[in-house]
């Protein structure tokens, strides 16, 4: 086998860029850059197929691929796919130049793809920095408005907090183990007797940088204002992609590094798992506005996630791939819809902007009501079954408080998603300040109905019959 293989889906992406930089060289074209990124990310899943058969295998100190990795990468890799297509028709016909916001992308699903696949310090940092370094101008990308230069100002900031804080305790880790190896580090941390006490420094460290980076509490104060500023289809990236894939390397981290052997890192992270269910969904009650609800839902999302993670057994990895399949689906159809009701005077971000929504344009009132209700967790969704799997992953391991939380956690949020759910049925009442631009805006292109139907078909088809997605994550060793 050619060494460097397995990296073929790492090298397709990045050819990606190259290619748009070389187009743009010579012409401006949309549908050039655009229909460039559809064949990089095309490619990029294809060559998952081919690497099916070789794994697992390791390159270097730097990546390990195997099922895990694959999975993890397929599912960022058909987000960004989504999020390029959704993208298309936001960006046509606005003033400035959108060919440079499929560049950004695909250099974001690098960085994606080089954290899912890292198995040490190095690549993690590499493939956290060009994930924020892309991120940053495509928050701000529209530039004729302050919000996403404020936003991007934010995240910024934050993103450099969290580096400095992940590059501390990686220095602590690497003094006392002697090894950036994530396997490696986890074997000689059983060993360490001097300098334990500052073992744990370290490592709270590294949950603090990785913490801002998934937004969960007390490091959240960012999701909801970047989520507000950033351009729609930018928001369900940040939401999807680059949250998903922290956290698939925070699950293989900490997978070798075997969690529930440290009762003071188990209690960390229970404190995080609780008050991001409960501030997330608190804070989400009484929002007006539909990108900060979703910012806040997703810190509560997360929240959700890490009672997951701190359980122990074979169901553990397995509902964490789950919940996030589900969460992905949902969280990009809804950020999907806010998008295709977006005009150019800004975006369809207001409960009252959904106002009516049903007897205007029932089929996107009942995709958004679809993928509200598999967030909020109720039956016939996918996200009933994650929830069911994280729920069963955290009663197996006695972690009851994280539970109960889940459980009373839920109920609260279920009033602000059938908020939101009520609106679009219920006549509009004052005219919104982009009513008209909402429902008189572009009518969407065919390739964003086919994106947005299949998001309606899989959330229905994981909720009912379900055997499909877990037999494609037992099929490649994941939950074993």
């Amino acid at each position: 086998m050619p060494p460097l293989l397995p990296l073929l889906p790492l090298m397709v992406i990045a050819a990606g860029p190259v290619l748009i930089m070389i187009g743009l060289a010579v012409t401006r074209s949309h549908r050039l850059t655009f229909s460039i990124t559809l064949a990089a990310i095309l490619g990029a899943l294809g060559s998952l197929g081919v690497l099916l058969p070789l794994v697992p295998t390791q390159v270097g100190l730097l990546f390990l691929f195997d099922g895990f990795v694959l999975f993890y990468s397929g599912l960022v890799l058909a987000s960004g796919l989504v999020v390029a297509v959704l993208s298309y028709d936001y960006l046509k016909g606005r003033e400035g130049a959108p060919e440079e916001f499929y560049l950004l992308l695909l250099g974001a699903l690098l960085g994606a793809l080089v954290l899912i696949a890292s198995r040490h310090f190095v690549s993690f940092f590499l493939g956290l920095e060009i994930l924020s370094i892309s991120l940053y101008p495509l928050i701000a990308y529209l530039r004729d408005r302050p919000s996403p230069i404020e936003a991007a100002v934010k995240y910024l900031i934050t993103a450099g907090a969290s580096s400095a804080f992940l590059l501390f305790g990686m220095a602590i880790i690497y003094g006392l183990t002697g090894t950036m190896e994530f396997p490696e580090i986890g074997r000689r941390m059983g060993g360490l007797v001097q300098g334990q006490l500052l073992m744990p420094v370290g490592m709270v460290l590294l949950i603090i940088g990785i913490g801002f980076k998934l937004g969960v509490v007390p490091f959240h104060l960012w999701t909801p204002d970047v989520y507000e500023g950033a351009p729609a289809p930018v928001a369900a990236f940040v939401a999807t992609v680059s949250k998903g894939a922290v956290f698939a390397l925070l699950l293989r981290y900490f997978t070798e590094v075997s969690l529930r052997d440290r009762p003071a890192l188990l209690a960390v992270f229970t404190i995080v798992a609780v008050a991001s269910m409960c501030v997330g969904n608190l804070l989400a009650l009484f929002q007006n506005n539909i990108k900060r609800l979703l910012a806040y839902s997703s810190i509560a999302h997360f929240g959700y996630l890490l009672v997951a993670f701190m359980s122990a057994g074979a169901l553990r990895v397995f509902a964490v791939t789950y919940y996030l399949a589900a969460y992905f689906v949902a969280t990009l159809g809804a950020f999907g819809v806010v998008t295709i009701l977006s005009s150019r005077e800004g975006d369809a971000d207001e409960i009252g902007d959904y106002e009516g929504l049903f007897e205007r344009r029932p089929w996107l009132a009942g995709v958004f009501t679809l993928m509200l209700l598999s967030l909020a967790g109720l039956p016939l969704t996918a996200g009933f079954l994650a929830k069911a799997f994280v729920v069963a992953s955290g009663v197996g391991s006695t972690l009851w408080l994280p539970v109960l939380t889940l459980v009373g956690a839920s109920g609260v949020a279920l009033f602000y998603y059938l908020r939101v759910v009520a609106a679009l049925f219920r006549e509009p009442g004052a005219p919104a300040k982009r009513v008209a631009g909402v429902f008189g805006g572009p009518v969407f292109s065919l390739r964003g109905k086919i994106v947005m139907g299949v998001l309606f078909v899989l959330l229905i088809w994981w909720g009912v019959y379900p055997a499909g997605l877990m037999a494609l994550i037992s099929l490649i060793g994941i939950g074993r």
